[in-house]
């Protein structure tokens, strides 16, 4: 009679925990972060994309200063900020980072990495024990080392698969993105 209440017991007691276990992952909090150089940008178009298929808040991380209109002196700004390791002031700031379990963070890649005001935004918050989604425009670069810097500032995080996608592709990359969200667990 006994074993008969211990394993009824335990049987409960596995039961209790799974179903705390589903809960939780079902009720993990998202948002979605990103800088976009340009009002129309693909990185703004990816992440407006992301919102659609996921419905998880968004926030979009601008700098005190705005980056130069014109491209080339956008490109050899970011050349030196990104070389100097740079992290330009936000005027743009999330109050309650806390509530969020998963975040997924896009950048345009500049100079095979980050963006300088998505480092100043990682660099911003504890993201410890949260799981990091990134998610990168480029014209050919892919992913850079944007991961493994994501991973530097970012230390006690995990780190999911991220997507990159070419700057000219954004806007009919939706299957895409819906494959890419639904490989790595975040839609059905």
């Amino acid at each position: 009679m006994k074993t008969k209440i211990s394993l009824l017991i335990i049987a409960i007691m596995l039961t209790i925990g799974f179903l705390h276990a589903q809960s939780k992952t079902e009720m993990n909090k998202m948002l979605i972060v990103y800088f976009s150089w340009s009002n129309d940008g693909n990185t703004r178009n990816m992440a407006e994309q992301i919102k659609a298929a996921t419905n998880a808040d968004i926030h979009e991380i601008k700098p005190v200063t705005p980056y130069p209109r014109d491209y080339n002196a956008c490109v050899e700004q970011a050349k030196k900020e990104v070389n100097a390791g740079y992290q330009p002031p936000l005027k743009t700031k999330v109050d309650n980072i806390s509530e969020y379990d998963i975040i997924f963070v896009g950048s345009p890649n500049w100079w095979a990495t980050i963006a300088p005001p998505v480092a100043t935004f990682l660099s911003s918050y504890n993201f410890e024990g949260k799981t990091i989604v990134p998610f990168i425009t480029h014209e050919g670069s892919r992913m850079g080392r944007s991961v493994s810097d994501i991973k530097k500032l970012c230390p006690n995080s995990t780190i999911l698969e991220g997507l990159p996608v070419r700057g000219g592709s954004v806007r009919s990359a939706g299957n895409d993105i819906k494959e890419w969200l639904r490989k790595i667990k975040m839609i059905k």
